[in-house]
């Protein structure tokens, strides 16, 4: 089973564009397409290491009782207007790893959002919890943000078709 989850959308907006939803705490909130995220808080992110508060309600997913909670989202990776990736640090700490890669593309930016936890520790993948997001979710995210950062916008055409819809969505496959 793959350990890694990959989803492309083209967006008619500009790197730096997305890269500002990215590195605002409440961008997240705003693009989240699970219904856990409720309220953000902290400074924009602008290096590896910088970490901001995310207020959480499980409830939206239905699957575990964990009610309210707060997480520490810590940055892992930071190149501007390129990539920024997060571990999340809370109650548990699972090891997964959610992310972005931003390719300019004619008239747009191709975006990849991906969610890793290849890094978990075992016993974490051992009791079957992963991927804590689908791939769906991902994918839904995405849509959002396009609407957020390109409203009415069509999507640029990509020159191959399979990275207009990001494959089957499983890294490795």
């Amino acid at each position: 089973m793959p350990e890694r989850l990959e989803v492309q959308r083209a967006v008619a907006a500009s790197p730096g564009e997305i890269f500002a939803v990215l590195t605002d705490p409440r961008g997240h909130v705003a693009i989240d397409s699970s219904g856990m995220l409720m309220e953000a808080s902290g400074d924009i992110v602008a290096k590896a290491g910088d970490t901001f508060v995310v207020h959480m309600d499980r409830e939206a997913l239905n699957d575990y009782p964990l009610g309210l909670y707060d997480v520490t989202i810590e940055i892992v990776t930071f190149e501007p207007d390129r990539e920024i990736a997060w571990t999340v640090h809370g109650q548990l700490d699972l090891g997964h790893v959610y992310g972005y890669r931003l390719e300019p593309v004619e008239e747009g930016t191709l975006v990849t959002s991906y969610y890793d936890w290849s890094a978990a520790e075992q016993s974490w993948k051992d009791a079957a919890i992963f991927p804590v997001i689908p791939e769906s979710a991902l994918r839904a995210t995405l849509g959002i943000l396009a609407r957020t950062v390109a409203p009415g916008k069509p999507r640029p055409a990509l020159s191959s078709p399979d990275r207009a819809t990001g494959g089957n969505g499983a890294a490795g496959t």
